[in-house]
């Protein structure tokens, strides 16, 4: 299969995902297979939650309208361009890279499926118990589209076998086992990482919108997500309240709330300082990592000193949004829209899968 072919696949599949909206779905007559593979996939969807009460509709089609728009024949050239003499010399090495993937927000693993398939090799996948749903729903519509992917993608059920090379995704603690239990292979094992924000004051009302946008998206359950703020000295928290209200429904969810009074309430019996808009708590604190409803937040005196600070901490932070504060910075709202080549832990997938022997 070449990689104007596989490219292709993805590029249907793009089409068939531009279809399903929150708003309304609608099926189209240039989309491939919609006969066999479009109401079925609205009723998976409107299932997702009792799969996960975090997939809510609302979720699960903003995950398929992000990867609709990547899955453009654009997004994937731009992608792959720069590695076009890699492919030119890997399409004889197919491998069989074992995917060990995570559940905590909608298709999480998809980028490391597609990257898999994309550079020739095979899949053979272990997926969360939080998300065993829709990934193998598109691996079915990609083999419909093209029969020849069939033997690439082969879902494990019980221990993961006869694989060449692994990409793991967990937790600290899991990445520890990961690494013990794969040393022998050649691996990418992802760590917990969280992202950060850089106010100065000077921001937008519609910039602290943008920034609720990367704070609630998915519940805060992604590492995407901004769960750390660094603010100026005396900085008045009255605007970002102000502005991130527009997302106090979240509350009206009941996993949500359930987190925010239990989180809210051990802070409290801790004789922590909170500030509190009913919604959302922040706390001072050095740690990256915030639980469900909370924002940890520190104030810096000297931006030089804080890129500084967030450079030694690199490997805890998986983005960082800011106004150009930082190289790489991400814009305000813009986390959970992340490009074809924006990778997880910035570890090149492509390189790795087309360089591994």
């Amino acid at each position: 299969m070449t990689l104007e072919t596989k490219k292709s696949v993805f590029v249907e599949l793009g089409k068939f995902l531009s279809q399903f909206s929150e708003n309304e779905s609608a099926a189209r007559a240039d989309v491939l297979h919609n006969a066999a593979f479009f109401d079925n996939f609205e009723k998976l969807i409107h299932l997702s939650q009792s799969h996960n009460g975090w997939y809510t509709p609302e979720q699960v089609y903003f995950a398929i309208q992000s990867w609709a728009d990547a899955l453009t024949e654009e997004n994937i050239s731009k992608w792959l361009s720069k590695y076009s003499s890699d492919f030119d010399s890997a399409q004889s090495d197919s491998k069989t890279v074992a995917l060990i993937l995570a559940g905590n927000i909608p298709l999480v693993g998809f980028h490391d499926f597609l990257s898999v398939l994309i550079t020739g090799n095979k899949a053979l996948i272990k997926t969360s118990s939080n998300d065993q749903h829709l990934l193998p729903f598109l691996a079915k519509y990609i083999i419909a589209v093209n029969p020849e992917f069939e033997n690439k993608i082969t879902f494990a059920e019980g221990k993961l076998e006869n694989f060449d090379a692994v990409i793991a995704t967990g937790s600290n603690n899991t990445a520890r086992y990961f690494e013990y239990y794969f040393k022998d292979k050649p691996s990418i094992i992802r760590k917990n990482r969280n992202s950060a924000a850089i106010l100065t004051g000077k921001e937008t009302n519609e910039e602290l919108e943008a920034l609720g946008e990367d704070i609630f998206r998915y519940f805060g359950l992604g590492c995407r997500n901004v769960s750390k703020l660094f603010v100026p000295k005396g900085y008045n928290f009255d605007t970002f309240f102000q502005a991130v209200f527009k997302y106090q429904d979240v509350i009206h969810y009941e996993k949500y709330a359930n987190n925010y009074d239990y989180n809210k309430a051990v802070f409290l019996m801790s004789n922590f300082k909170l500030l509190d808009n009913g919604f959302l708590t922040l706390k001072e604190d050095s740690s990256y990592a915030s639980p469900i409803s909370s924002v940890f937040y520190e104030f810096y005196e000297n931006v030089d000193a804080l890129k500084k600070r967030l450079t030694d901490d690199s490997e805890q932070i998986q983005c960082i949004v800011s106004s150009n504060l930082t190289a790489d910075s991400i814009a305000f709202g813009e986390t959970q829209k992340p490009q074809l080549w924006d990778y997880a832990d910035n570890v090149d997938t492509i390189t790795f899968l087309l360089t591994t022997k």
